[in-house]
C-alpha cells in the first residue's frame, strides 16, 4: 500500500519550489493532459467498455469530449483567469489601489468515482493543475481498467513530482483522508460524502462534495410528448444506463397523462434499443453483482413489483437490467426513498402538476430537477420553488455539457460547484491585496478619541460625502 504521509510530503516539497505557480508550467500540464486524450483513445475507449461495457458513442461524448473540452478551455483563458483583479478601494483607504489575486491553494486530493471513471477524474484534475496545485488523484477501484489506465498514463506524460495516482480501495482512501489536504474534491455517495466530511474537519480543510439524490422530472400536458420521451431517455438509460447522480431518478405527472407518458417513453425506447434490449450494445452494463441485486430488491419490493409498465428482464452473467419503468408508484415505496442509480424510471401521479412542486419540496434537495412543460407560468413556478444544484426546462443533463454553467449540489446533493473558470477559482484562494502610499494619514483614526472623529469614520465608511464634510469642518 502506498505511504500516504510520504506522497503528500513530497507534493508539499514540489509546490513549496514554486513551479507550479509559473504560467508555463501550468500550460505544458494541460497539454500534457491534452496528449494523452488524444493519443490514447482507443486505450480509453477500450478500459470504459472493460469496466461498464460503456458504449462508443457515451464514452466519446460524456467522457472524452468532456476532457478535451476543460482543457481547451483551460488553455485559452488560464492567463486571463491568472490575471489580478483591479478592485475599487472605498474611500476609507484614499489614497490606495487593490487587487485581487487567485492564488493556489496548495496540495490537493480529488477522490474519483466509478461511474465516469475517465471523464470525473480528470477534470477537477485538469482545473487544479491550472490553478498551480498539486494533486493527488485517487481512482475507483469499482473502475479497475481505467483506474489502471490513468496510474500507467499520467505518470508518462504529466510531471510526476506534482501529480500522483493513488489506486487501491478503502484502506488507501483512509490513510490519504488522515493526511492534511488544502483542499479535497469528491465525488461519490452521501454516505462516504459524510466520511470524507469529518475527515477534512479535523484539519478544517475545505471540501467540494460532489454528490447525487433523487432528481425529479416533471411531465406537464399539452408539450411534444415524443421529443420529451426521447430527451428523458438519453439523460436515463443513455447515460451510462442510469447510473449517473444527475439521471432522471423518477418522473412526476398527472393521473389523466401517466399512461400517456409511459406509452410515449416505452415506444420510443423501442425504437432505440430494440424489443430485446438486453442485447443491445447501446446499453451500459451495472456496475456489479452488489448493485445489480440493490436494484432487483427495489423491483421485488411488494409495493411495485406489479406496478412495471414495461421492463423488468435481467440478465445476471452480463449484469444488464432492461429499462424498466413502473407506473403509478407509491410515495412509501422503497425504490421512492433512496437514489435508484440505474435502469429503473418510477412515474408517480398527482391530481394537478402544481402539486408536483409540494411532493419535491418534501424529499431531500436534489443535485438537478427537470421540468417539461409550455406553461410560462409553471415554469416560474418551478424556477422560483424548487432548490436544486440545477434545473433544467425541457431536457435532461444537457446542462451538464455547458462550461459556463456551474455544476454542484446543495443539502444532501453537495456542496460546491465547479465547470469551465468555476474549477479554476474552486481551486484557488482569492487573496485581498491593498497597498497604500506613506501620504494622507488621517488623525481620526488614532486616540484621543472625540465624537467629531467618530462622526467622521462612520460616514467616511459609509462613504456619505455630505457627512464627511459636515463632521471635517465641525471638528
Amino acid at each position: 500500500m502506498v505511504d500516504a504521509a510520504v506522497v503528500v510530503k513530497q507534493l508539499r516539497s514540489t509546490y513549496a519550489s514554486g513551479i507550479t505557480k509559473d504560467y508555463d508550467w501550468r500550460i505544458s500540464q494541460l497539454k500534457a493532459f491534452q496528449k494523452i486524450v488524444t493519443s490514447h483513445e482507443k486505450e480509453i475507449l477500450y478500459a470504459l467498455r472493460t469496466d461498464l461495457s460503456k458504449p462508443e458513442h457515451e464514452s466519446q461524448v460524456q467522457e472524452i469530449a468532456q476532457v478535451l473540452s476543460a482543457c481547451s478551455l483551460a488553455l485559452k483563458e488560464l492567463k486571463r483567469w491568472m490575471k489580478p483583479q483591479t478592485v475599487n478601494p472605498s474611500i476609507i483607504a484614499f489614497p490606495s489601489s487593490a487587487k485581487v489575486i487567485m492564488e493556489p491553494l496548495g496540495v490537493v486530493l480529488v477522490i474519483s468515482t466509478w461511474n465516469f471513471p475517465f471523464m470525473l477524474s480528470l477534470e477537477p484534475v485538469i482545473g487544479a493543475i491550472a490553478a498551480g496545485n498539486v494533486v493527488v488523484l485517487k481512482t475507483s477501484e469499482l473502475a479497475p481498467a481505467t483506474s489502471a489506465l490513468l496510474a500507467k498514463l499520467i505518470p508518462e506524460y504529466v510531471d510526476s513530482s506534482a501529480v500522483k495516482v493513488v489506486q487501491g480501495s478503502v484502506p488507501e482512501t483512509t490513510a490519504l483522508l488522515e493526511q492534511k489536504w488544502d483542499k479535497i474534491f469528491y465525488t461519490g455517495s452521501s454516505r462516504v460524502g459524510r466520511i470524507v466530511s469529518a475527515a477534512a474537519a479535523k484539519h478544517l480543510t475545505p471540501v467540494v462534495l460532489e454528490l447525487g439524490g433523487k432528481c425529479p422530472a416533471v411531465i406537464d400536458e399539452n408539450i411534444n410528448l415524443t421529443v420529451a420521451a426521447r430527451r428523458i431517455i438519453s439523460g436515463k438509460w443513455g447515460c451510462n444506463n442510469g447510473q449517473a447522480c444527475i439521471s432522471p431518478d423518477y418522473l412526476i405527472t398527472t393521473k389523466a397523462y401517466a399512461s400517456k407518458v409511459a406509452e410515449a417513453i416505452s415506444t420510443e425506447l423501442d425504437k432505440l434499443y430494440g424489443k430485446d434490449p438486453l442485447q443491445s450494445h447501446e446499453l451500459s452494463r451495472i456496475i456489479n453483482i452488489h448493485h445489480f441485486h440493490r436494484l432487483l430488491k427495489l423491483m421485488d419490493d411488494d409495493k411495485v413489483n406489479q406496478k412495471i409498465f414495461r421492463g423488468g428482464q435481467h440478465n445476471e452473467s452480463i449484469l444488464k437490467i432492461a429499462p424498466t419503468i413502473l407506473l403509478d408508484v407509491p410515495q412509501d415505496a422503497l425504490i421512492l426513498e433512496e437514489e435508484i442509480f440505474g435502469p429503473l424510471l418510477p412515474i408517480v401521479m398527482v391530481d394537478n402538476i402544481e402539486d408536483s412542486i409540494a411532493l419535491i419540496s418534501a424529499k431531500e434537495k436534489p443535485l438537478a430537477a427537470y421540468l417539461f412543460t409550455n406553461n410560462e407560468r409553471m415554469k416560474d413556478m418551478f424556477k422560483r420553488s424548487i432548490s436544486a444544484g440545477s434545473i433544467c426546462i425541457n431536457d435532461t443533463i444537457i446542462h451538464f455539457l455547458v462550461p459556463n454553467l456551474p455544476f454542484g449540489g446543495v443539502g444532501e446533493s453537495g456542496t460546491g460547484a465547479y465547470h469551465g473558470k468555476l474549477t479554476f477559482e474552486s481551486f484557488s484562494h482569492k487573496k485581498a491585496v491593498l497597498e497604500r502610499s506613506f501620504i494622507l494619514d488621517l488623525d481620526a483614526r488614532y486616540p484621543p478619541y472625540a465624537p467629531w472623529k467618530t462622526k467622521f469614520l462612520k460616514a467616511v465608511v459609509q462613504g456619505h460625502i455630505a457627512s464627511i464634510a459636515r463632521s471635517f469642518l465641525c471638528r
